[in-house]
């Protein structure tokens, strides 16, 4: 069976793969036609075509300047045109009348004192032409014949229409389960679809059907592509990788026709995996904007057809991969086509912990290094995350020229993946770096004194390339799914504490809070129209969420009266947030003084440095 499938992979030795030579011929001869026919309207187009009366009447009225003759027609000049400067002049041309005598209207012309340039001997050299015609055709041939080699066997237009799919045989994505961590729910969707391409017998036994197809749904970076290519190395099979946007061209019908050829090469060879990645570029939803006739519309017309008319007991099984599964068309999810939808989520502490272990596979790691503590920093972060931060910190380790990562270079480098990289040049004023002091200290000290879950792991004010001039890293405790309302104007309190230090101590206000008013107000808008915690609005949910794979962002679905009563709830709660953290900085300002002279001092401390500031035994009055 394995030879067999090699075998019909390997390029046909008939004629069907050659360079279709009558279609070379025909297109050589084309060319030729219209080559002969340009020169002969280039030419032709000099002169203007009139009638051998009109010649007849400019001779008898000495009108004549110059004169061509030709086997087969006059060409001239009258007088009146050789006064004119030369880019005005216009020349005529007539037919010469058969049975004419050119010898004696030549010596005539002579007679009437006309420059006479005869061609007569080079029209009649017959063997010259044929012999240039017949040079420029081989010419021709060769050129074409090149290029329909080029363009691929089945001619210069047949390869149009074909499939751009990579064919992967057995293991040589070189990627397996063992390289995929924290999608265990997936990779458990997924191998039952391998087990059964391996052992369909378990399954006919019972009447039971291999799914058509699956669908990889989750956000950039999830490792949706990495969970194909883990299918291909696992199944043992082929399997055809192509994307979505290669079915679409300018020209309609040339995806369509793609698609029928990538599932004839599938048949082929079944059993198989076809896997299209952004599916989403060639099976978004239909609709009557532009017809039916779009290329957009007939090549997803042909997928679904295709979909319907394999076998699924021959062992095709179609995966693909989307960020945006709700433009998909519905006809391309309903049951009997993509069968099943594998969420391919973010990871959580274990899977990112897995998911380091993975990439730090091949890396010299320091005896210090404790990937626990990376991944539970980590919350939110997606595989290509953790894998672009173990690559900076052995970046890092190079450049500082160890022979192995430290769990210096791993924190470092989760902060650069943060705020960027330290700014060394930038230097910042007295004033200004006292109230970036404050503002950093006002948000962990509130954080602090509310007491977060998520405890502080460090203070700055050391600036970055992001164009944060500080920030405060937080590391929580415990990964968590659900948040109370309570928690998340715990949060709000705490985003705006920077802001409110500002307030408190200098009464000023900053540009370098504008990050935090944007995030807290995206998450005061949320409690509003997505979670129902609103007293005015109550369990009412005036936003949809779009694209939730991607940005997120959401859109109202309301009346005016609506969204004005929202923006008037997200500023109340806004207000009373700022309010309760200028509250709580007020009735600690000894504290927040305290930690920040100290930030001034050291520009970096630690959350242990901070809380043994607030857990120092009070000195009574």
């Amino acid at each position: 069976m394995e030879q067999d499938r090699n075998n019909n992979n390997k390029p046909e030795k008939d004629g069907k793969k050659r360079p279709n030579t009558l279609l070379t011929l025909i297109l050589t001869g084309l060319a030729l036609l219209l080559i002969v026919w340009t020169f002969n309207a280039v030419s032709n187009s000099q002169y203007e075509q009139t009638v051998f009366s009109h010649f007849l009447e400019a001779m008898e009225a000495g009108n004549l300047a110059e004169v061509e003759l030709h086997s087969d027609r006059i060409v001239y000049l009258t007088k009146d045109q050789a006064e004119k400067p030369g880019n005005q002049q216009k020349a005529y041309f007539t037919g010469l009348p058969t049975g004419s005598d050119t010898f004696a209207l030549a010596q005539q012309l002579d007679d009437m004192g006309v420059k006479v340039d005869r061609h007569i001997a080079k029209d009649n050299s017959m063997i010259f032409m044929l012999i240039s015609y017949a040079v420029m055709g081989i010419l021709l041939f060769a050129g074409m014949s090149l290029l329909t080699r080029k363009m691929g066997g089945d001619g210069m237009m047949g390869s149009i229409g074909s499939s751009k799919a990579k064919v992967y045989m057995e293991k040589q994505t070189g990627v397996t389960f063992n390289d995929v961590a924290g999608q265990d729910e997936a990779k458990e969707s997924l191998q039952e679809i391998i087990d059964f391409l391996h052992n369909p017998q378990k399954y006919t036994e019972i009447g039971a059907k291999l799914p058509k197809g699956a669908l990889l749904v989750g956000s950039p970076g999830t490792g949706k592509t990495l969970l194909a290519k883990a299918v291909a190395g696992e199944a043992n099979v082929p399997f055809f990788s192509i994307s979505g946007s290669d079915f679409v061209e300018m020209f309609v019908g040339v995806g369509a026709s793609r698609v029928r050829d990538l599932f004839k090469q599938a048949a082929k060879v079944a059993p198989c995996i076809i896997f299209i990645d952004e599916i989403d570029a060639v099976g978004r939803s239909r609709d009557s904007k532009y017809g039916g006739n779009s290329e957009h519309e007939q090549t997803l017309n042909q997928l679904l057809g295709e979909i319907d008319g394999f076998d699924s007991s021959k062992g095709i099984v179609c995966l693909a991969a989307t960020n945006r599964p709700e433009i998909l068309d519905k006809a391309l999810l309903r049951a009997g086509r993509f069968d099943r939808q594998i969420i391919v989520d973010k990871p959580n502490y274990q899977g990112r912990l897995d998911t380091l272990k993975v990439h730090t596979r091949k890396i010299k790691l320091g005896e210090d290094v404790d990937l626990k503590r990376i991944a539970q920093a980590t919350a939110g972060a997606v595989g290509a995350d953790l894998a672009n931060l173990v690559n900076e910190a052995a970046l890092r380790a190079v450049r500082h020229g160890r022979k192995a990562v430290t769990q210096e270079d791993m924190l470092v480098s989760f902060e650069t993946v943060i705020a960027g990289t330290e700014k060394k040049n930038t230097v910042l004023t007295d004033t200004e770096k006292r109230l970036v002091a404050y503002h950093e200290v006002g948000h962990a000290l509130v954080a602090a004194l509310e007491k977060r879950k998520e405890p502080v792991t460090k203070i700055t004010i050391v600036p970055h390339t992001s164009g944060a001039l500080g920030y405060t890293l937080y590391t929580p405790e415990e990964e968590k799914f659900l948040s109370t309302k309570d928690e998340l104007l715990v949060d709000l309190r705490t985003t705006l504490a920077g802001r409110a230090a500002e307030q408190v101590v200098f009464g000023v206000q900053t540009t370098g809070a504008s990050n935090d008013i944007q995030r807290a107000t995206d998450l005061a808008k949320k409690m509003v129209t997505l979670y129902g915690m609103s007293e005015a609005l109550g369990m009412m949910a005036p936003a949809t969420v779009q694209h939730q794979y991607l940005e997120g962002n959401t859109y109202m679905d309301c009346s005016q009266e609506t969204a004005a009563l929202v923006d008037s709830e997200v500023k109340r709660i806004l207000e009373t947030c700022h309010k309760d953290a200028m509250r709580i900085l007020t009735e600690n300002r000894s504290l927040l003084d305290e930690i920040s002279e100290y930030l001034l001092v050291k520009e970096t401390i630690t959350g242990d440095e901070m809380m043994a500031f607030i857990n120092a035994p009070k000195t009574e009055e």
